[in-house]
Formats: structure tokens, C-alpha cells, sequence
């Protein structure tokens, strides 16, 4: 308990944290007091992540998280025993992410009873948007009538103020300018839109409100809690505001906190940032973040499979630093977002991003700017389904999803928790009429389903939803039947020629199996002699000199003595 409140020191610089130390304790114990969830005090291959929205899946006159409870229990609670949903919360924007109020259960979606009903049938993640909040939230409404209680909940700064050094996401201006009741006007801190209001965590009563959320979160049945942009929360003048030490302190109280109301819960930070900084929410491996987003792997292996070349991700792949059983990455392809670029600048020739951005906006994707240091304005996100990005239009399905299901047995095989989209379990293509009812261009990967449509495209035989869906439950299953896909299991990359992905996954007693990716459109010959096991198809197979991988092919190879 005590270093709850040498934490909050900490933050605060020695002041007088008593209240806020008093207020959080009470918080705990109402927690402890409650009659929560067991939690699974470790991962396991087993751990496979269904990311989808509450209201997914829709029906006449049913709230849509109980339409979402329904599709899971009779087609995904075999197969993923984590859901994370995406936020549920009432919201003003950015399908979500603008929260209204962190307690409320936006009313199409239902209500808390729903999200409980739920988490008795999964393990559920759920959002902590803990960086900003909706201007039409309650406190931003109240903070502009000039009531006093919030008078210090947001981040006011003067237009003049030299604020180029701040880390930018967007290219939309950082201040907002707003009226108060008393007419008069103010500069607030909008880190990613007008609608989305930068909270104040310099202020100890905004830290005690966002941790009785989590609090209340965990109460709910929520086991996993994502930290949605929490590389941006303390913001000094002067600073990049990213990363600040202070953001990394507030992460680390959040963990001293769950640990001591639920241990088992985990928290997991989104900062779509390069690597070296991503992992730095790791903490010292026990007093920061349980997982990190793998942020460079999408547009890594987007990247390889467009150019037909695996060596940037081959050596990417090699520096990864090997997890204790108190860390993990949090592997996956697709999101509700785009296909974040900025992970790989340093990995990749900028020439050669921006190509592969020119020829994917030539192929129906959207991409989305920011200006650089330079003032140009360069590609940092691809706004395309997943499956339509590794793809061109020219392509024939079988060769799309050929490609496609390569993608993610390297997903699935990577040290690591998966995590796979709905839209890409369901195999979707770009929703470009999505985007033209909003005018957002991640819509495009953000289509929602009429329950009795899309269960039509699950069950009818050769449809690319079947397909793909049969296929990706097929490899989920043998990836947690067998224990060397443990997320902590060690990794050996090989070197076979740059077409090819190739990697060993190794546990303590040695035991090992063998991932082949061919990720180019033509045959490839490997050295690999040996008795194995194919144990995507359970066919033995013993290769006297070699073996040949068709385009698109992979392997999982376990030897036979």
C-alpha cells in the first residue's frame, strides 16, 4: 500500500497527495469487497484475442452487445477466449473513442448487466480512454459554464506559447479555441481532434477519476484493461509530451493499483510509436505494462509480402528481446484503426514506404498524411482491410486468401498473445460506402453486419467469409493445442533467402518446431532435410535434400525421431 503513496509522490513532485492517496485506497478496498471474476494469473498458448466493436453484429430491436454475446457463444467461444471490445461507452466521434461518460453503456449497445452476461462466456478487454474526453462530455460541458470543480480537469494554454516541439499524431492544429459561458475565450489542448479534450493529469483529482474508471472496468468483469493513447497523457511545455517520465510513473501506479484490487488483470498500452519507445512501457519487466501493441509487425509484413521480400522483417524479427513470464507482446495485423507507418520509419527506407503507399492507393486503399519535420507531408497510415491491402484487384480469391492466411500463420506463430480483428476473421473487403456516409477514412475497415447476412456468408460453402473463416478457426485451434506456442516460448530466426520467413519456437526441455513462410508469388527451394510432422495438415513427411514451398505456403514442422 505504501508505495501506492510514494507513487503519487512521485507524480507530484512531493506534494500533499493525501486525499487523492485516501480517495484511491477507498477505490481498492470497495473493489476487493466485490465478488469479482477469477483471473488466469498467466497466459498460455491457449490466449487468442477477438478484437471486434459492441454493436458488430446487429438485429431489429436488440441491444447489440447481446446480439455480440449471441454470434460469440455459437461461432467464436471455441476459438477465442479473450473478446476485447472496442469502447462501448456513450460517445460524441471516432466510433467510440470520444467517451461521453466512462460509467455509462451506450444504450444500443445495452447496458453493464449485457457486458457482464458477456464476460461469464469470455475473458474481456475493454478501453481505459484515459488521454482525453468527449467535448460533450459532462465534465467538458460543466468546465465550460465555469464550474469550479472542474476548472483544472483540462489543459488551457496560451495561443502564443512556442509549441513546436510537441510530438504530433495529426495534422489538425493542438489548441482548440472555445467559448465559456462568460464569453470568454480559451485555448484547450486537443491532442487528436477538436471533439477529443486532453484531460489534466497534472491535476491529482483527474488521475482519482480515471482510476475509479479502471476500478469500476474490473468490477464489470474486465480482465484486460488497454491504455488507449497513454504515451500521451502528461503533457509539460518545453517537451514532446510523449513519453514523458511522469506518463510512464501514472502507468506504473495503474499497475500497483489493479495488482492490488484484482491480480491477474492485466494492462496492456497502445503507443503506436517506434519500437525502441514502444517496449519502454514495458517498464523493468514487472512494474509497468504487462503487454505492449507489436506495432511494427502489420506494416512489416505488409511491407514483405507486397515486395516479396522478408528480410526486413527477418531481421526485425531477430531483435526481439526474449520475455520473462511477466511480459508480452500483443501481436496483430489488423485494428480498428489503419495500418500505422510511422513503426517502421527506421526499418524501411522512407523511399520505399512511400512507394508502397503510392501503389496500395492505387489498388482502392486510403491513405492518410501527416507533415514532417521538413514540412512535407509523408503517408502514416493505410486505411484498407487487411485482406485487401495484401492484395491487388487483378488478384483471383484463391491467391488472395492464400496470401492472406500466410500473413497470419506468422502472426499466430510469433511469440506473443494474437489478436485478430473481426474484419479480418470475416475475410472483409473495403467498405467504401462506410466511409462516404462519415467522411472518415478509417471507415473502411470498420463495417458493421446485420446478424441473419452475415451468418448467410459464414455457412455458405465457398464464400471468401467461409473460407476464411474456416481456415483461420483451423489454425487457431492447432496453434493452442501445442504448448511450444506458448507466448514466452523462445524464438530462432533462420536464413533462407530473402523470400522466405523462417523461424524455430523452443521451449525450456528444447523441444522445437519449425515455421516456413514462402512470402513471394513463385516456388521457392530450401535446404530443410529431416522427418517432420505437418501439423497443419497431420501429414508426415520426410524431406531427403530439400522441400520445395509453392507462393504463399507455410509449414509447421514438428521433427520425428
Amino acid at each position: 500500500m505504501e508505495r501506492i503513496r510514494e507513487r503519487l509522490f512521485s507524480i507530484y513532485n512531493n506534494q500533499n497527495v493525501e486525499i487523492t492517496y485516501s480517495y484511491i485506497m477507498k477505490a481498492i478496498h470497495q473493489t476487493k469487497q466485490k465478488p469479482l471474476k477469477m483471473r488466469k494469473q498467466y497466459w498460455d498458448e491457449k490466449d487468442v484475442v477477438l478484437i471486434t466493436y459492441g454493436d458488430q453484429f446487429k438485429e431489429q430491436q436488440q441491444p447489440a452487445l447481446q446480439t455480440l454475446k449471441k454470434i460469440y457463444d455459437h461461432y467464436f467461444s471455441t476459438v477465442f477466449e479473450i473478446v476485447h471490445i472496442l469502447p462501448f461507452y456513450p460517445y460524441s466521434s471516432d466510433d467510440g473513442f470520444s467517451v461521453i461518460d466512462y460509467k455509462e453503456v451506450s444504450p444500443v449497445m445495452g447496458n453493464w448487466e449485457d457486458i457482464q452476461q458477456l464476460s461469464a462466456s469470455a475473458r474481456l478487454m475493454v478501453d481505459l480512454v484515459c488521454n482525453h474526453v468527449s467535448a460533450k462530455s459532462e465534465w467538458f460541458q460543466e468546465y465550460l459554464k465555469g464550474n469550479p470543480v472542474y476548472r483544472d480537469y483540462f489543459i488551457e494554454v496560451d495561443p502564443t506559447v512556442d509549441l513546436s516541439g510537441v510530438t504530433r499524431p495529426r495534422t489538425h492544429p493542438l489548441l482548440t479555441k472555445f467559448t465559456l459561458s462568460t464569453e470568454e475565450e480559451k485555448h484547450i489542448w486537443t491532442t487528436f481532434s477538436e471533439d477529443q479534450i486532453d484531460l489534466n493529469f497534472s491535476n491529482p483529482a483527474v488521475l482519482a477519476e480515471i482510476i475509479d474508471a479502471l476500478l469500476f472496468y474490473i468490477e464489470q468483469g474486465a480482465e484486460y484493461i488497454r491504455l488507449d493513447a497513454v504515451g500521451f497523457i502528461w503533457k509539460e511545455i518545453g517537451t514532446s509530451s510523449i513519453h514523458h517520465e511522469k506518463a510512464h510513473n501514472i502507468i506504473k501506479l495503474f499497475r500497483e493499483v489493479v495488482d492490488e484490487a484484482a491480480k491477474g488483470t492485466l494492462l496492456i498500452t497502445e503507443t503506436n510509436v517506434p519500437h525502441e519507445d514502444n517496449i519502454s512501457y514495458f517498464g523493468n519487466g514487472r512494474d509497468e505494462a504487462h503487454l505492449v501493441y507489436q506495432f511494427p509487425l502489420p506494416p512489416l509484413i505488409l511491407y514483405s509480402i507486397h515486395y516479396g521480400d522478408a528480410s526486413a522483417l527477418s531481421k526485425w524479427a531477430k531483435s526481439f528481446p526474449h520475455m520473462g513470464k511477466e511480459t508480452a507482446f500483443y501481436n496483430f495485423l489488423a485494428s480498428h484503426d489503419g495500418i500505422g507507418l510511422n513503426p517502421i520509419r527506421g526499418i524501411i527506407p522512407e523511399n520505399k514506404i512511400i512507394e508502397m503507399a503510392e501503389a496500395l492507393k492505387k489498388e482502392g486503399a486510403l491513405i492518410s498524411y501527416k507533415k514532417n519535420e521538413d514540412g512535407k507531408d509523408v503517408p502514416y497510415e493505410i486505411n484498407a482491410t487487411y485482406f485487401d491491402a495484401l492484395n491487388r484487384k487483378s488478384d483471383e480469391e484463391a491467391l488472395r486468401i492464400k496470401r492472406f492466411l500466410a500473413a497470419h500463420s506468422i502472426l499466430l506463430g510469433l511469440p506473443g498473445i494474437p489478436a485478430i480483428y473481426i474484419q479480418s476473421v470475416l475475410g472483409a473487403r473495403n467498405d467504401y460506402d462506410g466511409v462516404k456516409k462519415t467522411g472518415a477514412a478509417r471507415s473502411i475497415n470498420r463495417e458493421k453486419y446485420w446478424l441473419g447476412d452475415i451468418e448467410q456468408e459464414l455457412l455458405q460453402s465457398g464464400t471468401v467469409t467461409n473460407q476464411v473463416f474456416q481456415e483461420m478457426i483451423k489454425m487457431i485451434g492447432i496453434r493452442k493445442a501445442e504448448p511450444l506456442f506458448h507466448p514466452n516460448a523462445a524464438m530462432k530466426m533462420l536464413d533462407y533467402g530473402e523470400s522466405i520467413f523462417a523461424f524455430y519456437r523452443i521451449n525450456k526441455s528444447k523441444e522445437q518446431i519449425l515455421l516456413l513462410h514462402n512470402l513471394a508469388n513463385q516456388s521457392v527451394v530450401l535446404p530443410v532435410v529431416g522427418h517432420y510432422c505437418n501439423i497443419l495438415t497431420q501429414q508426415n513427411i520426410k524431406f531427403e535434400e530439400s522441400v520445395e514451398l509453392e507462393p504463399y505456403q507455410f509449414f509447421w514442422l514438428k521433427p520425428i525421431d
